[in-house]
């Protein structure tokens, strides 16, 4: 039943031109097609635990979080399920392997614990974190790349287990894994880079025992594509999860500008793309290598658009994407899309024996449509498809309040952390979404925990307060002011952006939070409406009228539980229902004003999972993003 569900969410997609869809949908939904259920990588063999999937996945999880549409997560969701069972034991995973290419699918369990709680996945996450715990390592504490593989560091190892291992982190809150985190890549920098080239070797072997091994340097003797993408992706990954105030982040920062101008330097003029062997493109048999030159677009892309190395690397990542679609690119009969041209597989040692030659390299077969690549290929459409909008919000700042809205409970670890409306919040009462819209938008998210002050609020382009406390929620409330509501009243003035979201009478400070909307000719009136009794979703439906000054694409939306709004000038009602006013907008001095009675757009509402398709709340959130940073003054 599942897989047939699964066909005709397919069949459903494919109808009509599939150019209409974007490039990472379209692969996505070949993957979908040749993978409905579980995975395995050479058809009519049982299903693997495989980190080729873990790819696939996250890509899938990029195209969730730019849609807002469920059915990727459900494919998400329903892919590990066939693994992880009720106890959190994982079907086909043996810890004593010590394989460290079977942490790669932990990002997906963590996704997966993140966003619906269940202990199943929690328990899995922790039992993959437990092989860590253990694993064997170099002398210098790298982490093997297999217990088969002793006192040996491959490029590849990077990817598959140091992403979830800085998530892990933050999650469960062992800080001092990020220490552990950056001494992986700081170890394998050292041993692998070639100081000429500034290029980094596939392997490093610490014992010199390996025959690929030099005997003085250890290294192997080539720099393979697809290694070296592995070890991007892998840095532009961590830095998602690392403190800002870390060591570690500029440490790998630096890495990832050094390995950026090295791979630039190879990559091919004409086609954009990298070969399998990347210094080497007129030594026959190479080839241009479809799943080296995602990864390594992906990284590009992504550093670029999070500011870890210049602007001017965004070119790069494009023109290998459009390499990709022109020369990797084909069209099955049955409408699907298939990538060409990516290596099965390559390694180092094993049996029969890998020796690191040009030849071995160059013996390895090249497939339709490989995981590794379409994963790869996947991802960096994801990054390729966000540049026409980054402009709207680049060199600007989102400032998330977390002092009046200041809620603590119980986290993963059982120590108290902060939670509801904040970005880190993947479960239903997060702004994770939101803040990834804006982050689509080429913004940088961030969050303010003190109280605001002229000096905090500078940098920032839209300030947003959430949802303040009670004394029921929090036992001591930061309770908006005077004075606060004259500083933000003055950043306002300025040219700041704020946004202000309230809740229902029940669930929010009112009258406090007034101090500051009446500058503006706001007030929050304290009633409740939109009162929606359980799954009756059309008593909290609203229409949007069309040639709406902010929701350009949106139609209808969905709210609950909301305050209706008192508005006197210079505010304006921008939408109302029935009888009352629940969004206002006010032009105060060089800046703007937007208020909503309600905490609205957080994951529970945006997400796709548990609202009706009908409703657009997921455009309207994107619709505001973009009128919210079409009203910032560059900072």
């Amino acid at each position: 039943m599942k897989r047939l569900i699964y066909l005709v969410f397919l069949l459903i997609s494919l109808n009509g031109s599939a150019q209409e869809l974007p490039y990472s949908q379209q692969l996505a939904l070949t993957a979908m097609h040749i993978w409905p259920d579980s995975f395995s990588v050479v058809p009519g063999r049982p299903a693997r635990w495989s980190y080729d999937q873990g790819v696939i996945l996250k890509g899938i999880e990029g195209i969730w979080l730019a849609t807002g549409d469920a059915k990727w997560f459900r494919y998400i969701q329903h892919s590990m399920d066939h693994y992880v069972r009720e106890d959190g034991s994982i079907k086909d995973y043996n810890p004593e392997h010590y394989n460290i290419d079977h942490i790669n699918n932990g990002k997906l369990l963590l996704t997966l614990y993140r966003v619906t709680g269940k202990e199943k996945y929690k328990k899995a996450v922790q039992l993959l974190r437990k092989q860590l715990l253990t694993h064997p390592r170099t002398n210098e504490g790298g982490f093997w790349h297999k217990k088969i593989y002793p006192f040996q560091m491959w490029l590849d190892g990077l990817y598959m287990g140091q992403p979830f291992y800085a998530e892990y982190a933050q999650v469960f809150g062992e800080d001092t894994i990020f220490n552990d985190v950056a001494r992986q890549f700081v170890l394998m920098e050292k041993h692998s880079r070639d100081d000429k080239t500034g290029l980094l070797y596939h392997g490093y072997d610490e014992s010199r025992q390996q025959r690929w091994a030099d005997k003085v340097t250890g290294r192997s003797p080539h720099f393979w594509g697809r290694a070296l993408g592995w070890f991007g992706m892998a840095m532009v990954d961590v830095l998602d999860y690392f403190p800002m105030e870390h060591p570690g982040r500029k440490q790998i920062i630096d890495i990832l500008n050094r390995f950026a101008t090295a791979v630039v330097k190879v990559q091919d003029a004409h086609t954009g793309m990298w070969y399998d062997i990347v210094d080497l493109p007129h030594r026959a048999p190479n080839y241009l290598e479809s799943s080296a030159t995602a990864m390594l677009a992906y990284t590009l892309a992504k550093a670029s658009r999070k500011g870890y190395i210049a602007e001017s690397y965004r070119a790069h990542a494009q023109k290998a994407f459009e390499g990709l679609v022109k020369y990797k690119l084909s069209k099955s009969a049955d409408g699907f899309t298939n990538l060409e041209g990516t290596v099965s597989v390559s390694g180092l040692g094993g049996n029969p024996y890998r020796d690191g030659s040009f030849e071995y390299y160059m013996s390895e077969k090249v497939v339709q449509n490989d995981p590794k690549g379409m994963g790869a290929f996947i991802l960096a459409a994801n990054e390729i498809e966000m540049i026409p909008n980054l402009s709207q919000g680049k060199g600007k700042t989102i400032l998330l309040d977390n002092f009046f809205n200041n809620e603590w409970k119980a986290g993963p670890s059982g120590k108290p952390e902060p939670w509801h409306y904040i970005w880190e919040e993947r479960g239903n009462n997060g702004y994770f979404f939101w803040g990834s819209i804006f982050e689509q938008h080429g913004a940088a998210i961030s969050t303010l925990k003190a109280a605001p002050s002229a000096a905090n609020l500078k940098k920032a382009a839209v300030y947003i307060i959430v949802d303040p406390d009670t004394d029921r929620e929090t036992a001591h409330p930061n309770y908006m002011t005077r004075a606060y509501a004259t500083i933000i009243a003055n950043w306002v003035k300025a040219g700041g952006v704020l946004v202000v979201m309230g809740n229902n009478s029940v669930n929010a400070e009112q009258e406090k939070i007034n101090l500051l909307l009446q500058k503006f000719g706001i007030r929050f009136k304290g009633d409740d409406q939109l009162m929606v009794k359980g799954n009756n979703y059309d008593e909290g439906k609203v229409d949007i009228d069309a040639n709406h000054p902010i929701f350009k694409t949106a139609r209808n939306v969905f709210l609950k539980e909301v305050t209706s709004l008192q508005i006197t000038p210079p505010a304006k009602s921008i939408l109302r229902t029935k009888d009352f006013d629940i969004m206002a907008s006010a032009k105060y001095g060089k800046g703007t004003v937007f208020v909503v009675g309600d905490p609205w757009i957080y994951n529970e509402y945006v997400d796709g999972r548990k609202l009706p398709s009908k409703y657009e709340n997921y455009a309207a959130a994107k619709d505001l993003v973009k009128w919210l940073l079409s009203n910032t003054r560059r900072m």
